[in-house]
């Protein structure tokens, strides 16, 4: 059983032009930057059979979800689903943001650190909004998952519901809540292997390129910081024939070349103050590539960024791997956690000299005062682990994350290492093919 979830948030509201907070409120209805933002999604996805189409009763993603219907090819019915209900937030309701800071300083505080701790009292009763949303995410993924068996189905609905569906989805702690960005008409792509509590795999978070925004813009509020652009190498041959690359240093093919000039001319117009790259070919090249557009940038290198040492799997086949390890590679799908490469690497040695060199990235280029954005671009194994490791997740998630030949994943930190990093995007393909699937080639590592 598969079955392949799109997720977008409703197009601008009147409450979003205000920066108000809306919640439950039913009075925020789409402005005329919300229909654009509604057409243009549309007209993204008009070509897309869904077998079902749910969105939730409240009119700004009512609204939005009566537009994409519409340019549809395919005019799937619309079911109205309670359970997509925006977060309840009825104390702030109707409040600007800035007037919520200012009145509940110590609740506004633990709703950005703590999300999850946040209590309301209403009624004299007391209930936890991001928690509440959490199990309304997993009852709806209970109940709609099943009649979908091997279809597609698309889901309209709001911020914080979304991030809920996508974090339940991937079993992540509702506690990071606020690590996931929804932008108004964003494209989100989960695929499910199975019923709600099997493996689910996000193939992309936040696509906002259909809008004519390649990335999503830092948040107005935000003085300094730094934004990383992970980008995995383009394609190399052994990627193509699907064999085993590892540390082998494979250069790009010309596909890979191509992606990686797809990649550069998608962040021509993006700001990079520093760049670091895995020392083997195909991620250097790729990096070189992307910075043709960049020149006064200098490209560094770090060893602890090389892919995973495959040992005595590299250069071979699946069809030769099973033949000589009988067992192992079905392992390594099902449970990578618990493999060891024959003379080679364990999930657990990357994920720890991934995840080291990634903080010194981070270190070695903060600055107080400063915004800076840095291109990293390294391999599938390390990205997904580094993508795994900053979402809560576990080696034993490795498959749950896709990361294409070419893909850019974004990711902010507002405060530096002490605070929770932001996902602007994570594996964005747009820019290789004209479709909000990733159709880079599967291959090997």
């Amino acid at each position: 059983m598969t079955t392949r979830v799109i997720i977008v948030r409703h197009g601008q509201s009147s409450y979003n032009a205000q920066k108000m907070i809306q919640g439950r409120c039913n009075e925020s209805i789409i402005t005329e930057k919300g229909e654009k933002q509604a057409l243009l999604l549309g007209k993204t996805l008009k070509n897309i059979k869904f077998n079902g189409f749910y969105c939730s009763p409240l009119q700004r993603a009512h609204k939005t979800a009566q537009i994409i219907q519409e340019l549809n090819d395919y005019n799937p019915n619309l079911t109205i689903a309670e359970k997509l209900r925006e977060i309840n937030l009825p104390i702030w309701e109707k409040w600007k943001k800035e007037d919520v800071k200012r009145e509940y300083p110590e609740e506004y505080r633990l709703w950005k650190e703590k999300p999850h701790q946040l209590k309301m009292m209403v009624d004299g009763e007391e209930f936890y909004p991001v928690l509440d949303l959490y199990r309304q995410a997993e009852d709806f993924w209970r109940e709609i998952i099943p009649q979908h068996n091997n279809e597609t189905i698309l889901i309209t609905a709001h911020n914080g519901i979304n991030r809920c569906l996508i974090l339940t989805a991937l079993g992540m702690s509702p506690s990071y809540y606020h690590t996931i960005q929804q932008s108004n008409c964003c494209i989100n792509v989960l695929n499910f292997t199975g019923n709600f509590g099997e493996s689910v795999q996000l193939e992309s978070l936040n696509q906002t390129s259909h809008l004519g925004m390649a990335l999503p813009d830092f948040r107005p509020e935000q003085k300094q910081g730094l934004r990383l652009l992970l980008v995995r190498h383009g394609e190399t041959e052994w990627n193509r024939m699907s064999r085993f690359q590892g540390v082998q240093d494979i250069p790009l093919n010309d596909n890979g070349r191509q992606q990686a000039q797809k990649a550069s001319d998608f962040l021509k117009d993006v700001s990079i103050d520093f760049a670091v790259t895995s020392p083997l070919l195909r991620p250097k090249e790729t990096a070189e590539i992307i910075l043709q557009n960049h020149s006064s940038v200098t490209l560094t290198t770090k060893k602890d960024l090389e892919e995973i040492s495959h040992g005595l799997w590299e250069g071979k086949l699946e069809t030769e791997i099973e033949a000589e390890y009988p067992g192992l590679l079905n392992q390594w799908k099902e449970k990578p956690e618990t493999v060891q490469m024959p003379e080679g690497e364990n999930l657990d040695q990357v994920w720890k000299r991934a995840v080291d060199s990634w903080h010194e990235i981070i270190k070695e280029n903060l600055e107080e005062g400063k915004m800076k954005t840095g291109l990293v671009t390294a391999h599938d194994a390390i990205n997904k682990v580094i993508v795994c490791y900053l979402l809560g997740l576990k080696p034993a998630n490795f498959w749950n994350i896709k990361q294409g030949n070419g893909a850019v994943t974004v990711i902010d930190y507002p405060q530096g290492l002490d605070g929770m990093p932001i996902f602007q995007a994570i594996n964005i393909t747009s820019h290789l093919s004209d479709s909000v699937f990733d159709r880079t080639a599967a291959g090997a590592l």
